[in-house]
């Protein structure tokens, strides 16, 4: 299952070369994942407010070309494989139908109370599995 996010490079995410500053492809990247699982039909503050935790323990970014102020992005989240202890993500961040970076992360679900690795909720499981 992949998502599609349209992005515009607003003025305070470049740099002083006028680049997008490298920090917010992370933030793209999460933006990603929060509209992956709205799509699927979950909220990332349910989950939270749920107790289930999803802190990043992998991250891998490739940098092809320069977003700049006022670009048209399009972000695509793509999840790598059924998750289990954890989830895993590819993205996809194109300008004018030209890959400019891609990237992956991987995230662990964890208990909130005990900090402990647990299971993809099997709710989250079985939406995956119908898409």
């Amino acid at each position: 299952m992949e998502d599609k996010l349209d992005i515009n490079v607003r003025y305070s995410e470049t740099d002083q070369m006028s680049f997008v500053y490298h920090g917010n492809y992370v933030k793209y990247f999460e933006m990603g994942r929060i509209s992956w699982l709205k799509k699927l039909g979950f909220s990332y503050k349910k989950m939270e407010e749920d107790g289930v935790m999803l802190p990043v323990i992998d991250l891998k970014i490739n940098f092809k070309q320069s977003a700049v102020f006022d670009d048209k992005l399009t972000l695509i989240t793509k999840l790598v494989k059924l998750p289990s202890y954890m989830i895993e993500f590819n993205y996809e961040i194109i300008k004018e139908d030209k890959i400019i970076t891609f990237g992956y992360t991987k995230l662990i679900f964890l208990n909130s109370k005990t900090n402990k690795p647990i299971r993809c909720p099997i709710k989250i499981l079985d939406a995956i599995r119908r898409a």
